[in-house]
């Protein structure tokens, strides 16, 4: 009973889309919350970092790293809470302008472990065309079935021609 649902999917792209929007959606929500905190407690996170530096020579420098550091995460967060709600709501509506929204947001989001990866993957791979890769498989093969008698062990046990 499992498949059938399995391949109703597979074959309607129009159910991937809801379901990538609403998780776009819940996860583009959840990254601006992320930037929001860490904003709020921004100078926390300095007096955390500021404790561990005790024994460091040069402190101006490394709280400089660290605060160039923080702004670049405040602002990643910010860009895949924005993405991730625009390539959403494109989903969700069957905009145009929702494939090329939604690899932006996926290929921001990877870096994110684990929510972030999860849906950039998934994402990239939905999106991502398949004919260069189908095209590129097949010249491999028909390469590979010309050319069978060309491959010779090297003396170090690698294959090469």
């Amino acid at each position: 009973m499992a498949t059938t649902s399995n391949t109703a999917t597979m074959d309607d792209p129009a159910a991937n889309w809801k379901m990538l929007g609403t998780l776009w959606i819940v996860y583009g929500i959840l990254r601006l919350v992320v930037a929001l905190l860490m904003v709020l407690y921004s100078g926390t996170a300095t007096v955390m970092f500021g404790a561990l530096l005790v024994r460091v020579p040069d402190t101006t420098m490394m709280m400089e790293t660290f605060h160039l550091f923080y702004a670049i995460g405040v602002v990643l967060a910010i860009l895949q809470g924005i993405f991730g709600l625009l390539a959403g709501i494109a989903l969700l509506g069957g905009k145009a302008a929702a494939r090329f929204l939604s690899l932006v947001a996926g290929f921001l989001s990877v870096c994110d472990i684990p929510l972030g990866t999860t849906l950039g993957v998934y994402t990239l791979i939905v999106f991502v065309p398949r004919a260069g890769v189908q095209s590129a498989s097949l010249r491999r093969s028909d390469a590979s079935a010309s050319r069978v008698g060309d491959w010779q062990t090297s003396p170090h046990g690698m294959a090469s021609r």
